[in-house]
């Protein structure tokens, strides 16, 4: 039974149907199927056969993935609160876009992303000061902070990625929080991330959890 519940989330999903995959799922938990079994045998799943999807090339589109992420976190907020104990949050993430950057798209889908992969996110907005990203990753004791930037001038800015790897060094957090960038201008230049201080990089919103996750391992080991 939870064959036929894969296939048909994972169709609705290819199909961007939000109404349909969130049926399959109702349907799937009145037939006797676990919430966990949902999210972590069906939804987390889905998520990481879009991300093979773009690495390997097939023709998947951004709205494809978007609506992936998007519906991935609709159904795992649906099915947490009917988990029988409270899942475990793997870390924490702050989450906005740079300063003089009103770009939405990549952030959001990242934020589907890694709700499903029960990472606790805060997202901050857009045009988010290099003070702020810093203070409410304290404030939240969050692992990773995530800045997002559509265009080279934001990328690049004294008041974005760079800032923020200024202060997290002038107040000593560089071993406690880590930051990640995204968006298009690290695409085209994928050593951009290191000249603005960055310790990661992803490539496109979906698979964007996978670089934040490594980062969240690497804190919790430190603090170890």
């Amino acid at each position: 039974m939870l064959d036929d519940v894969i296939k048909a989330y994972n169709e609705a999903v290819l199909d961007t149907d939000r109404a349909g995959a969130l049926q399959v799922v109702s349907d799937a938990v009145i037939q006797g199927i676990s919430p966990e079994d949902i999210v972590f045998k069906v939804v987390i799943p889905g998520l990481d056969l879009m991300v093979k999807a773009i690495s390997e090339g097939f023709d998947t589109n951004l709205a494809q993935h978007f609506m992936t992420s998007q519906i991935a976190a609709d159904v795992t907020e649906k099915m947490l609160v009917l988990f029988k104990a409270p899942p475990q949050i793997r870390g924490r993430v702050v989450i906005g876009t740079a300063a003089g950057d009103l770009h939405t798209l990549g952030k959001r889908i990242v934020i589907g992303c890694l709700k499903a992969q029960m990472i606790d996110v805060t997202d901050l907005g857009v045009n988010v000061p290099a003070e702020k990203f810093v203070n409410e990753a304290v404030a939240r004791d969050a692992q990773v902070i995530g800045v997002s930037a559509m265009m080279v001038h934001t990328a690049r800015g004294e008041n974005g990625a760079v800032k923020v790897r200024k202060l997290l060094k002038e107040q000593g957090l560089e071993h406690k929080i880590k930051l990640v960038v995204g968006g298009a201008p690290f695409r085209f230049d994928t050593g951009l991330y290191k000249v603005v201080g960055a310790d990661a990089w992803a490539e496109n919103g979906v698979s964007a959890y996978k670089a934040i996750i490594d980062c969240i391992q690497e804190v919790k080991q430190y603090g170890h």
